[in-house]
């Protein structure tokens, strides 16, 4: 034939990656676009500015001393019994209250679990431990004292 096209019964043996590559590109960035708002389910508002404000959360704080002794909000406190009732009424006036306990290194396990128990016998449910930030180490291991 003159035409120059060949009669052959070949297949084509060279796949095109191209398509493939643009339709995975394009996949990439919807889901790049999509978890970006999935993940900011905030809308960012700009606030108006007060002088005078209340505070939105309320906290409870509960120390444990080394000596035995505790303290709720600053002040003493007879015993640990002590925090059932105080924890109680706290719950009962604001019912999103947040309790921190702080309890000092040398505390016996045995009384913070007691006293967590005290305060989720009193309905608390929002509960949070304190502690004292320390510099990372390098290698990710925090250094005990």
């Amino acid at each position: 034939m003159a035409g120059g096209a060949q009669d052959t019964d070949e297949g084509i043996v060279g796949i095109n990656v191209t398509p493939l590559v643009d339709v995975t590109l394009v996949l990439l960035i919807i889901f790049m676009v999509v978890s970006k708002v999935i993940v900011s389910q905030s809308i960012p508002l700009d606030l108006p500015k007060a002088a005078v404000g209340t505070q939105a959360q309320s906290v409870f704080s509960v120390v444990l001393l080394a000596d035995g002794s505790a303290q709720v909000d600053s002040k003493p406190i007879p015993n640990d019994e002590a925090i059932f009732q105080l924890s109680q009424d706290a719950q009962k006036k604001n019912n999103e209250l947040r309790v921190v306990i702080k309890a000092d290194s040398s505390v016996p396990h045995g009384r913070v679990i007691h006293v967590l128990d005290l305060l989720k016998q009193a309905g608390v449910t929002k509960i949070a431990f304190g502690v004292s930030p320390v510099a990372p180490v390098p290698g990710g291991i925090v250094p005990q004292k």
